[in-house]
């Protein structure tokens, strides 16, 4: 779980940027769009790829705040 915590850091929530959605700290691309992107078959190298602002991380980070969701308990507090 260390890990975990550790990659959530990369997750912010700002409601003045992208109406408050989760996204990766310092840019505009949600939580949402990275996973819709991974539903779609797209790899991580391919995301990154096509993200020039993402990192390996980032896609990692996104999946773990979407299991800490999904588990019902949130550890981590999601702050600008």
């Amino acid at each position: 779980m260390a890990n975990t915590t550790r990659h959530l850091d990369r997750i912010a929530v700002d409601p003045d940027i992208v109406h408050g959605k989760p996204r990766i700290r310092g840019t505009r691309v949600t939580v949402q769009v990275i996973l819709e992107l991974l539903a779609a078959g797209e790899t991580i190298d391919e995301i990154v790829a096509e993200y020039d602002e993402l990192e390996r991380e980032d896609v990692v980070a996104a999946l773990g705040f979407a299991a800490t969701i999904a588990g019902g308990t949130q550890t981590h507090t999601f702050v600008a």
